[in-house]
């Protein structure tokens, strides 16, 4: 069948008694529909730090149809020539790069004692961001930031990338739905060996603060907010770098939740194992995988493992001398850090709240805090969450 052209539709609707001025009227709504149709142009994005974080953030933006890479903040050599391998111009600073482009939004990946002046430059020239966890280095900090942001309504997201994964989204799924009942506990394991050259090369990856409690732990406890709700209690231990570091290789924490569901996670960068995030979600492939779980969460009428998503329940009586069985719950497999850079053109262009926002990862660096401090005094540390509203 032969395409009518739309004009020609006009005519034959005008002969139906439609008057010049219905004509026209249809003409300039057709046109604003069209106009909608057509694609929005890619949100330009900037990315302050080039290391590690900064390439796979780079790498993401590359295969990305909502955003486009248009320059780096990195004063080192290697950033630099990172840079260049993209053909990507490279400032030395942020107040630089603001000078000479105006990105719709920045993700900053820099060490975190940087976040903090990066991030304020960034919302007080009115420019949105995505800020790599841990949100500061200091709780003080991080409040200040949160603040300044929400004085300048500027938005903030938190780099915890494990809420964009479809794995965590089907286990958050099942957990709202009633699935595993009330939940009463969870367990996390966070084991993995860095080499020694994983710290010669940043030489502030030695230092206090940046141990694994604040590096990675950091990610599995907002997982388990994201889970349950919010830690009232915290308790903890840990035990120095045997390496000759100023932060801790090995540290375990009970979590107490506002539900009454008790949380114990432990964490080390210095004992080998299969039982990490990394090693077990098949999210990064530079690291091997292990087909073990790392997070379990049991409730009242089922258990569920992570990443696997195995679902576990008693078909019958719910009896520790009952078959208990397991099915796997399906989910998608995508990119978190693709689907948290689309996330972020979202917020930047109104039309999501952020899934991490400011708020969310000072609540978390709260409950991180709270660890360091009970592992250091040995005392149990009760938080008070209005100070992460303000």
């Amino acid at each position: 069948m032969d395409m009518v052209p739309e004009n020609m539709i006009l005519v034959q609707s005008a002969a139906k008694g439609m008057t010049v001025g219905d004509m026209t009227g249809l003409l300039s709504q057709n046109a604003v529909s069209a106009q909608n149709t057509l694609p929005s142009p890619k949100a330009r994005l900037a990315i302050c730090g080039l290391g590690l974080v900064g390439q796979r953030h780079a790498a993401a933006m590359a295969q990305s149809l909502d955003a486009q890479l248009i320059g780096v903040v990195d004063p080192s050599d290697a950033g630099r020539s990172a840079a260049q391998s993209l053909g990507l111009s490279c400032y030395n600073s942020l107040s630089e790069m603001l000078e000479e482009e105006t990105p719709d939004g920045v993700v900053i990946s820099t060490p975190t004692p940087l976040h903090v002046e990066q991030g304020e430059t960034c919302i007080e020239n009115g420019v949105p961001v995505l800020i790599e966890k841990p949100l500061a280095a200091s709780l003080e900090e991080a409040r200040h930031l949160v603040q300044r942001a929400k004085e300048k309504d500027i938005a903030i997201l938190v780099g915890h990338h494990r809420r964009h994964n479809p794995i965590i989204k089907k286990a958050k799924a099942l957990i709202s739905e009633g699935r595993l009942g009330q939940i009463r506990a969870l367990q996390s394991t966070c084991w993995f060996y860095k080499p020694d050259d994983y710290f010669e090369v940043a030489e502030w990856r030695k230092l206090k603060g940046a141990g694994p409690i604040s590096v990675n732990l950091v990610h599995d406890v907002d997982l388990m907010r994201h889970f349950c709700g919010e830690v009232l209690r915290v308790q903890a231990q840990s035990v120095p770098s045997s390496r000759g570091f100023e932060n801790e290789e090995l540290a375990s924490a009970i979590l107490t939740f506002d539900t009454g569901a008790i949380a114990t996670v432990s964490v080390s960068d210095s004992v080998v194992s299969p039982w990490s995030w990394e090693m077990t979600s098949k999210e990064y492939h530079i690291y091997p995988h292990t087909h073990e779980s790392c997070y379990m969460i049991a409730g009242t009428e089922g258990g569920l493992s992570i990443p696997d998503l195995r679902l576990w329940t008693h078909p019958d009586a719910k009896d520790w001398w009952s078959p208990i069985s397991a099915i796997s719950m399906p989910s998608e497999t995508t990119d978190p850090l693709h689907n948290q850079i689309r996330h972020f053109v979202e917020v930047i262009r109104g039309k999501a709240e952020p899934l991490v926002s400011g708020e969310e990862g000072l609540k978390t660096l709260e409950v991180i805090d709270a660890i360091q401090a009970a592992a250091s005094t040995g005392e149990t540390i009760t938080l008070d969450h209005r100070s992460a509203n303000g």
